[in-house]
């Protein structure tokens, strides 16, 4: 389906370690990335819903109200206010109860004092009017990180190539990471964040499969290797950047998160020797005409991956719940432990997911290798499909944990139990999905379709905000029932489009 494109020449690092050492220089670029991403998107909505976008505020991530400030000083707030939902304080009955009788009652042992009853009523008010408009706010940000790939994958295939498109998506994140620091600046870092990660996003991902020739066994192994860079720097960011946050304020968070794109980008740059020639360079080399017409089997391909993609989009909506609501029950409703005197910040639970990642994936590999010895391995769309249904499974979990906890505050296993279970589904699709894209695309547009993988993700997290602003506005028992129902039902949808999908493609996928 796509053309052949040799591999570089192997080294001695390839016959020792397996692989060629231009996918470890990928790993630790991808990993510093990361690191940056999910370390200022672990901070986000509880950065908007308890300082920025209230009066009264925590100065320091899960600290006492003890700050003042004012929303308007945020450069382009009141504009896009206008465009938000008005708050109406009877829609969020659910959340405000609860909320003034934990700031009433404060956690003196964790240094977070009482407060009076009538300010109690003013914070709760503020918070959860705040926390609708955050979870839109943090769904179009998600979702638009993952709608610029699509013409950052143009402008490598047509303009720059990938390296030179990495490298500039790198340096608009760490600006936009360093911006974030200034709260009056909080859009405009939201900008070029965006920006950034569309140029960077797609590009990283296809310089993985150049690394290997048409048909190499290795491939799918080194996109797992891969998404385990991706989760490495997902889990250890929560314990830096969160903890800076929790002990030093906000903005040394987001601080380090820039930090780590400029060590990622410094990786990448001194590691330029070692990566296979981009399309754009090989094309240049071979004097080529950088676009041809595609051919009709090629449409199939392109076809059948833009169907794949729109069944994702319920997948993602879902998934992306951890970053948004289950953050909040992980923030509101979770009793976290203390350390030696330290208090455990919320912000950690969103390391729990990359670590299962890590944990699990290659105890998967080899079970579907045990599989595919027995000729039992589900297609790829198959293992996809049960990827969904096992991420709506997950929030059954939550389901029971909402009934046993109610109002109050419970144990650490929901949330944990809850995003164990949404790991193995994410394994079953996300890095199956990174290597099925640069299987069957053709070559000379493989980033322009590893942007349009991550499109299905602009619209998931886009509607992972809309589904996330109605938390405080249903019980939480309904509200995970109904996350449940998304990632089932999908699951179904998807199971439904194996055989139609291998005929479009004319082989098993």
């Amino acid at each position: 389906m796509s053309e052949a494109s040799p591999p570089v020449p192997v080294t001695d690092f390839e016959r020792r370690f397996g692989n060629p050492p231009g996918l470890f220089i990928l790993f630790f670029t991808e990993m510093w990335e990361r690191f940056s991403y999910y370390g200022m998107r672990g901070l986000l909505k509880l950065y908007m819903v308890n300082y920025l976008f209230v009066t009264v505020r925590q100065t320091l991530q899960g600290g006492t109200y003890s700050g003042e400030g004012s929303p308007d000083e945020v450069l382009g707030w009141s504009f896009i206010k206008g465009l938000l939902p008005a708050a109406d304080p009877a829609q969020f009955q659910e959340c405000i109860g609860p909320k003034v009788k934990a700031l009433v009652e404060g956690d003196v042992a964790n240094g977070v004092a009482p407060v009076a009853e009538a300010l109690a009523q003013n914070i709760a008010q503020q918070t959860c009017a705040a926390s609708a408009n955050a979870s839109l706010l943090y769904g179009f940000y998600t979702g638009l990180v993952y709608l610029t790939p699509l013409f950052g994958g143009i402008i490598a295939d047509r303009y720059l190539g990938q390296r030179k498109t990495v490298i500039v998506g790198g340096i608009l994140m760490a600006i936009g990471h360093f911006v974030m620091a200034f709260e009056n600046s909080f859009f405009l870092a939201l900008g070029l964040l965006i920006l950034g990660n569309g140029a960077f996003k797609p590009n990283i991902s296809t310089q993985v499969g150049g690394l290997y020739a048409e048909g190499d066994s290795r491939r799918d192994g080194a996109f797992t290797i891969f998404y385990m860079g991706i989760n490495l720097g997902a889990f250890i960011c929560n314990f830096v950047c969160g903890t800076l946050a929790a002990v030093y304020g906000w903005h040394y968070g987001f601080g380090a998160a820039g930090v780590g794109m400029v060590l990622g980008l410094i990786v990448y740059i001194l590691g330029q020797p070692y990566l296979a020639p981009d399309n754009f360079m090989k094309k240049k080399a071979e004097h080529a005409e950088v676009s041809q017409p595609l051919t009709s089997v090629e449409w199939k391909a392109v076809g059948a991956l833009v169907a794949l993609c729109a069944l994702n989009v319920v997948f993602w909506a879902v998934y992306e719940q951890q970053g948004n609501t289950m953050q909040t029950w992980a923030d509101e409703q979770t009793v976290w432990p203390v350390i030696a005197g330290f208090q455990v910040p919320s912000t950690w639970f969103q390391s729990f997911n990359p670590f299962f990642i890590f944990a699990l994936a290659p105890v998967l590999d080899m079970f579907w290798r045990w599989q595919k010895q027995r000729g039992t391995e589900p297609s790829t769309v198959s293992k996809m499909a049960i990827g969904c249904f096992i991420l709506g499974g997950s929030f059954i979990v939550m389901v029971v944990g909402a009934q046993v906890v109610g109002d109050g505050q419970g144990s650490l296993f929901w949330p944990v139990a809850c995003t164990l279970l949404l790991t193995i589904g994410e394994l079953y699709l996300s890095p199956i999905g990174l290597s099925l894209v640069t299987k069957v695309s053709p070559v000379r547009i493989v980033s322009m379709m590893m942007g349009m993988w991550f499109l299905s993700s602009f619209f998931g997290n886009t509607l992972s905000g809309v589904i996330g602003s109605w938390y405080g506005m249903m019980s939480k028992e309904s509200f995970f029932m109904m996350l449940t129902a998304l990632g089932i039902g999908t699951g179904m949808a998807m199971w439904a489009f194996n055989a139609p999908l291998r005929r479009a493609l004319g082989r098993e996928v």
